[in-house]
C-alpha cells in the first residue's frame, strides 16, 4: 500500500497540480460548506477564526496530504528502491518525527503549531493546495542538502558579527535581526566575505545563520510572535561597484522568499531598509522582477534623515540602538529596556523643559535624551530646593547633534532641569529616561579602604 502511494505521489504530480487547482479556484462556496464535517470545522475554527470556509478546507486537504506524504514515506521524495525493508522502516520512523523551525510536520502529533507553519505555505501560493505542498517539500530538501539544522552550530568567521546581529525587538516582540553593509567599506573585510565563490557562499551562511537565530526566538502558537523584522543598513556601504555583494544580496533574497514564508514581518510582513543611497534603489527595481508582489510589499525605506522617524514607528525608543536615534547601548549599566522612555513634542519656535525632581539627598541621578532630527539647543542645570542654596550648570547651552546620557551626584533635595530651545519651524519630538541610583560618596568609600 506504501508502494502505491509512493508512485502515484510521482508518476502523477501534473495531474495532481490541474486537480488542486481548481479545487481551490473553482470551487463554489457551497461545495466548500458540504465538504468539510462539522468535528474538521472545529478542529481549525479556535485559531482561525478569520478564514472563511474555503480556506479552512484548503489548510484540511493540506494537513492530510502532509500526513499522507509522511506517513507513506514519500514528503522527502520516493525512497531508493533498493534500500532493505529494514533500512526503509528506519526512514519512516525518521520521517515521522520531521519537523520544521522545532515544530512537528506530522498534524496527527497534535501540536499547536503545525497549522501555523502549514498556513504560512498556503498564504504565499494562495492557498494553492498543491503549491504549497511542493513549496513544503522543496524547503525540506533544501534544508536538508544546506544543512540549515546544523548552521547555528558553525563557527562562520570573525568579522559576521560586525555584518549581522540580533538585537532586541519591535513594539510587537518580533526579533531585530540587522545587516550592516558599511562593515564592507572595509576591504579587508570585503575580501574575506567575498574574495572568491567559496566566501560569497560563506557570506550567505552567515545571512541564514542569523535568520535561524531570530527563528529559535520564535513561538509557533495563537497569539505568539511568530516572524522576524529585518533591518538592512547601507549607510557607508561600498557602492553599486562592489558586484559580489549585490549577487550573493539577491541569492539571499530569493533563498529566503522561497524557503521562509512569511518569516521576515512583512519575514510575515516587514523590511526595512535605511540609509539607502540613490543606487540602491536602482538595483533594487531590477531585483523585484524576481520576487513575488508578496515579498514587494515587505519593504520599507527610509533616507537618511527620515532612519529614526521610521525606525520608531516599528521599534520603542529604549530597544533602538543609539547609532539609530535611540537609547539602546551595547553592556549599558545604568538603564536596560525595561526602562521605558518618555516621549515629548516641542513646537516649532519654542522652548520646552524637561524636570527630573530628586527628594532626597546621597543619590546619583543618571538621564539618557535623543530628539528625533536634532536642530535643537539644550543645557542642563541642577536647581536645588533651597532657595539658599545655588544653581549648577551642568552642561552650558550648545547645539545638540547626538544622544546625551549624562548623571550628576545629589547632594541636596532639588531637581535635574533640561532646557531644549527649537528654532526651526519643525514639530520636533523628545525622548528621554531617567533614573536614580543610590551611591557611596568616594570620600567615604576611601575611608573605609
Amino acid at each position: 500500500m506504501v508502494k502505491k502511494n509512493e508512485e502515484t505521489e510521482t508518476e502523477n504530480i501534473d495531474q495532481d497540480e490541474e486537480n488542486d487547482e481548481t479545487d481551490i479556484n473553482d470551487s463554489n462556496d457551497d461545495d466548500d460548506f458540504e465538504s468539510i464535517t462539522r468535528e474538521e470545522d472545529e478542529q481549525i475554527t479556535a485559531p482561525y477564526v478569520e478564514m472563511n470556509r474555503k480556506k479552512k478546507k484548503a489548510l484540511l486537504e493540506f494537513r492530510c496530504r502532509v500526513e499522507d506524504a509522511i506517513l507513506g514515506n514519500y514528503l522527502l521524495g520516493k525512497p531508493n528502491q533498493f534500500l532493505s525493508r529494514t533500512e526503509i522502516m528506519r526512514q519512516k520512523e525518521i520521517l515521522r518525527e520531521i519537523t520544521l523551525w522545532d515544530v512537528p510536520l506530522l498534524p496527527s502529533k497534535g501540536h499547536e503549531g503545525t497549522d501555523i507553519v502549514l498556513l504560512r505555505f498556503l498564504r504565499v501560493k494562495d492557498f494553492k493546495v498543491n503549491e504549497a505542498f511542493q513549496m513544503l517539500r522543496r524547503t525540506l530538501r533544501w534544508r536538508k542538502e544546506y544543512k540549515a539544522d546544523e548552521i547555528l552550530d558553525e563557527k562562520l568567521g570573525p568579522d559576521v558579527e560586525k555584518v549581522m546581529c540580533l538585537d532586541s525587538r519591535d513594539r510587537e516582540g518580533r526579533p531585530l535581526c540587522y545587516s550592516v553593509y558599511g562593515a564592507f567599506r572595509d576591504r579587508e573585510v570585503y575580501k574575506r566575505a567575498f574574495g572568491s565563490e567559496e566566501n560569497g557562499g560563506e557570506f550567505l551562511r552567515w545571512r541564514i545563520q542569523c535568520l535561524e537565530k531570530g527563528i529559535k526566538k520564535l513561538e509557533f502558537k495563537n497569539g505568539g510572535v511568530d516572524s522576524i523584522v529585518q533591518i538592512s543598513d547601507f549607510k557607508n556601504s561600498p557602492g553599486p561597484v562592489m558586484k559580489e555583494l549585490r549577487s550573493v544580496s539577491k541569492k539571499a533574497m530569493i533563498l529566503i522568499q522561497d524557503n521562509y514564508p512569511e518569516l521576515i514581518h512583512k519575514i510575515v510582513s516587514l523590511k526595512i531598509v535605511i540609509n539607502a543611497p540613490l543606487w540602491y534603489y536602482a538595483v533594487h527595481m531590477l531585483r523585484s522582477r524576481f520576487l513575488t508582489q508578496k515579498t514587494k510589499s515587505k519593504f520599507v525605506f527610509a533616507r537618511a534623515p527620515k532612519v529614526t522617524k521610521t525606525l520608531l514607528k516599528f521599534v520603542a525608543a529604549e530597544s533602538l540602538p543609539v547609532q539609530y536615534g535611540g537609547l539602546k547601548r551595547e553592556s549599558d549599566q545604568d538603564f536596560s529596556p525595561l526602562d521605558k522612555a518618555s516621549e515629548r513634542k516641542i513646537n516649532g519656535n519654542s522652548t520646552a523643559y524637561i524636570e527630573f525632581p530628586v527628594s532626597e539627598a546621597g543619590l546619583t541621578m543618571v538621564w539618557d535624551l535623543s530628539v528625533v532630527g536634532w536642530d535643537v539647543t539644550y543645557k542642563e542645570e541642577f536647581i536645588p530646593d533651597d532657595e539658599g542654596s545655588y544653581k549648577i550648570l551642568l552642561k552650558n547651552q550648545k547645539r545638540m547633534g547626538e544622544n546625551v546620557r549624562n548623571s550628576f551626584y545629589i547632594r541636596e533635595p532639588g531637581k535635574i532641569l533640561i532646557t531644549i530651545d527649537n528654532g526651526t519651524f519643525k514639530k520636533k519630538r523628545v525622548l528621554y529616561r531617567s533614573k536614580a541610583k543610590p551611591t557611596i560618596p568616594m570620600y567615604i568609600f576611601f575611608k573605609n579602604q
